[in-house]
């Protein structure tokens, strides 16, 4: 199958580039000439619009940051809705609003293009190695039919249900974790305060049964959310304020996982953040 692949960034490089690996052709577009360098001397080919890109592929994935880019490169002028011929799919691997894979069904259908919300979760590294977590909403046997260009870069792959089932469970994925950082900087913090060294108790922990991923990633940040708020915390506002959206008041009551994220995201506005960490 042609693969056409939009959204090179740290994510959707590495995807598109084990998707090259694996033989199937490839046509790339980007916003950003320069993220199309490290394609040089491979046998992905480019092209100049995301309709042109459309017209030569089977399948196009799509990897930007938010709603409006998704939008935008898929049904927008000039988008990859004006060349995928009838029968194509598209996969949003983007993190966006359940409804908006919708949408973009509706005006693919009237082309005879399916579409797949399919949000992943790992990071560069793991796509690099082949074991992303693919979360899918849609048709089972779109799903089947595209699973071949998905397993180049990830496994699992997990199928939730009908369109958007994917977004709403990756979106159930950060606001637990953005959660679950909190919980973790105030142990490491309490930690401090009864004289136990950060990194040794992280270290600890990690084989004890209060081990998470949030730990791991704070500890790795030097043991508070100043480094984490300054990569990932517009990230994970955006994912947390879309799960909001969505649950009912009791969700976002004081005590539920959505309000206690929404703490955390208020005490990273209220730090000074410096450097870089963390990973989606």
């Amino acid at each position: 199958m042609r693969v056409g692949f939009i959204g090179l960034g740290s994510q959707g490089g590495p995807m598109a580039r084990r998707i090259v690996e694996a033989g199937h052709p490839t046509t790339l577009w980007a916003r950003r000439p320069a993220t199309l360098e490290a394609f040089a001397g491979t046998a992905a080919a480019v092209a100049a619009s995301p309709a042109e890109l459309g017209a030569a592929s089977d399948i196009v994935c799509v990897c930007v940051v938010d709603d409006a880019g998704v939008e935008e490169v898929v049904s927008g002028p000039d988008g990859v809705l004006d060349g995928l011929a009838e029968g194509g799919t598209v996969i949003v691997h983007s993190t966006v609003h359940p409804d908006t894979p919708r949408r973009l069904a509706e005006r693919g259908a009237a082309r005879g293009v399916s579409v797949l919300d399919a949000p992943v979760s790992g990071g560069g590294p793991a796509a690099e190695q082949g074991r992303l977590l693919v979360m899918v909403g849609g048709d089972a046997d779109v799903l089947e039919r595209c699973r071949p260009v998905l397993a180049a870069h990830a496994d699992p792959i997990v199928h939730l249900g009908p369109l958007g089932a994917g977004q709403v469970a990756k979106l159930l994925n950060n606001v637990l974790f953005t959660a679950n950082l909190g919980a973790a900087a105030g142990t490491v913090a309490l930690g401090r305060e009864l004289g136990v060294d950060a990194a040794r108790l992280a270290e600890v922990i990690a084989h004890g049964s209060g081990a998470s991923f949030a730990l791991d990633r704070v500890s790795a940040a030097g043991g508070t959310l100043d480094r984490i708020a300054a990569h990932a915390g517009a990230l994970l506002r955006k994912d947390v304020g879309l799960i909001a959206s969505l649950a009912g008041p009791a969700a976002k009551a004081p005590g539920g996982v959505v309000g206690a994220a929404t703490d955390i995201l208020a005490l990273m506005d209220a730090r000074p953040v410096t450097g870089t960490d963390g990973r989606r």
